[in-house]
């Protein structure tokens, strides 16, 4: 028993270092104590903002606090020596493994934006309305994912394809660890079917491309100069009829030295789809200025937009055999139907794991 509560306690502590459990508790406890102050909510925006790190933080640290203490209590029975409570420590270190070991899924996302939420887009690919079919059949596969988590999905963009389909889709999912679970998801996505749009009923390939992106919580995150931004307002499209919009509502913004260009529609308010539009602007910025380790967003490039197609992550094929693979874990499934109904997790996890196994 002793070497269980040995292994215990080392395995712990480990992890409990790796995550940085304390100085994140001393983060917390700095955000508390501002929320205690009478002046709390005189800046509604940062309170927020504020409100929602102590519950991300809250949710991180109280379950590894508390195995925390357990350990200890557990060591302190261990080290009177009653050898009337062996027994029942042999099973309380038991328990507690059991517990780490669950808890030790957090070691996945140590990244530094690993807990945020994220925003995605999905662009189809070349192959016209088969390509735009399959766009929304990847949306609809992370919207039945998101909903089997119990996170929240909001569609913030969304540019039908005329027969069928999108052409383009920007959404958020908001729950734990959303941004860390689904980073690996960006690139290019491949399908293999028989055309339900070709009267020959002949073998299509179509692409779609996954962007994912970290979604900025405050201005900290990223401080952008707005004199590198140009700021396009223009008549939002619409199908026409009643609910057409008629005003200059729609947003595009261009930062100027990357050339990245972001365009909302979606509101019906200039100044919220200018606000939606400067948040994923950031998100955009970030997610390169990470890529390209610049310590400075003046220093980062534009994106090599074009190489991106090549970046082909996983393939489903519907046809002539059934499968999905990732080219990068090598994980495949036989069942492509109940993984695009939303069941993803095997795929995450699989890329997870392997990214953590190439940091060590």
């Amino acid at each position: 028993m002793n070497n269980k509560l040995l292994v215990l306690q080392n395995n712990f502590t480990l992890a409990y270092e790796q995550l940085d459990i304390d100085a994140k508790k001393e983060i917390l406890d700095t955000l508390l104590k501002q929320s205690e102050q009478p002046n709390y909510w005189d800046d509604t925006a940062k309170a927020q903002s504020n409100s929602k790190k102590i519950s991300k933080l809250q949710l991180q640290i109280n379950p590894w606090i508390k195995l925390k203490g357990e350990i200890d209590d557990i060591n302190n029975l261990f080290q009177m020596k009653d050898e009337s409570l062996q027994s029942e420590i042999a099973s309380m270190v038991d328990k507690l493994t059991e517990n780490f070991e669950l808890l030790q899924k957090d070691l996945l996302f140590t990244g530094s934006y690993d807990d945020h939420d994220v925003l995605m887009s999905i662009y189809a690919g070349a192959g016209g309305t088969d390509a735009q079919d399959w766009a929304q059949m990847i949306f609809r596969m992370y919207s039945r994912w998101a909903e089997d988590k119990g996170f929240k999905l909001s569609i913030i963009d969304q540019s039908n394809g005329e027969e069928a389909g999108i052409k383009t889709i920007t959404f958020s999912i908001q729950g734990e660890h959303a941004y860390g679970l689904l980073k690996g998801e960006a690139g290019v996505h491949r399908l293999v079917r028989l055309s339900p749009f070709n009267s020959d009923n002949l073998r299509q390939t179509s692409f779609a491309k996954v962007q994912v992106l970290p979604e900025i919580e405050n201005d900290s995150e990223l401080e952008l100069d707005e004199k590198t931004l140009k700021i396009d307002v223009y008549r939002a499209g619409g199908h026409g009829g009643q609910s057409v919009n008629t005003t200059d509502s729609a947003v595009r913004i261009t930062h100027i030295p990357t050339g990245i260009t972001v365009a909302i529609q979606n509101e019906r308010s200039q100044l919220q789809n200018r606000e939606t539009a400067l948040k994923i602007l950031k998100s955009q910025l970030l997610q390169l200025k990470i890529e390209q380790h610049q310590e400075k967003l003046s220093n980062i490039k534009g994106p090599n937009l074009s190489a991106e197609w090549g970046n082909q992550i996983r393939n489903y094929v519907l046809h002539p055999y059934k499968q999905v693979k990732d080219t990068r874990t090598k994980y495949e499934s036989s069942n492509p139907d109940e993984v695009l109904s939303g069941k993803l997790d095997p795929f995450i996890d699989a890329y997870l794991k392997a990214t953590l196994t190439a940091a060590e």
